[in-house]
């Protein structure tokens, strides 16, 4: 068997690829791996608590890493320290790494490079699925899931809190992703097949934050990119 960790958002597609990878026979997922600002203790861009996140892997009954990440950090920063926790992993016997990337081409190709130059292999269980069949999907297997960041660029603030349901989804704007693969809103997972048990949480205020926006070196149409962007987040409490 290939022994293989997933990267863990906590989130919805993270919560299916795990789900789908834990069917196959040809893996043996043996640990999970998050990015956390380390300032804030919270997954990155998530803003998930990391009490949280280590109640979901508790209950999941995987041992959890944390790439462990200064306030906005930048590639080289996060490049270091990823590499810094996949090597670890590599020395333990990993061989491959699963994602729940669905059809972001260049993210794809990023994360098989980065990996590939570790000596490590990467897999993608949802890669091209259409996102209405794997939210259908999602639902129908009982997963829960919370609205915890939205993008204001996609949804305003009355999505931020809302519960994964047939409601939700009816109510999406026709140019959002059903699936937020655009980066339009992320989710915690709280309950669903995965699990030993739900994770037990109290919804909190919601905040709204502003980010710089990543630097790039392509000059055009400069004038036409936002200097920042605005989420709205949706604390949840442990």
């Amino acid at each position: 068997m290939l022994k293989s960790y997933m990267n863990w958002s906590g989130g919805k597609d993270s919560s299916l690829c795990l789900h789908r990878i834990l069917q196959d026979d040809r893996h043996a997922v043996g640990s999970l791996l998050t990015s956390v600002n380390a300032v804030h203790n919270r997954v990155s861009m998530h803003g998930v608590r990391r009490e949280l996140l280590e109640a979901q892997a508790r209950s999941i009954g995987l041992p959890l890493h944390t790439i462990e990440l200064p306030e906005q950090p930048g590639m080289a920063e996060y490049e270091q320290a990823m590499q810094e926790q996949v090597l670890s992993l590599k020395a333990d016997g990993y061989t491959h790494a699963a994602f729940g990337d669905i059809f972001l081409e260049d993210l794809r190709i990023y994360r098989e490079q980065k990996l590939a130059d570790i000596g490590l292999e990467t897999v993608f269980p949802l890669w091209q699925i259409p996102t209405d069949v794997l939210m259908q999907e999602f639902l129908s297997l009982g997963f829960k899931a919370i609205i915890v960041c939205v993008n204001e660029k996609y949804l305003d603030k009355s999505f931020c809190g809302r519960v994964i349901d047939a409601s939700f989804v009816q109510d999406l704007p026709d140019h959002v992703d059903v699936c937020g693969e655009n980066g339009e809103y992320h989710s915690f997972v709280f309950d669903g097949p995965i699990f030993r048990q739900p994770i037990p949480f109290t919804k909190g205020e919601s905040v709204y934050r502003r980010y710089d926006a990543p630097q790039t070196s392509q000059t055009n149409n400069a004038m036409d990119q936002p200097s920042s962007y605005g989420f709205y987040f949706c604390d949840l409490l442990p």
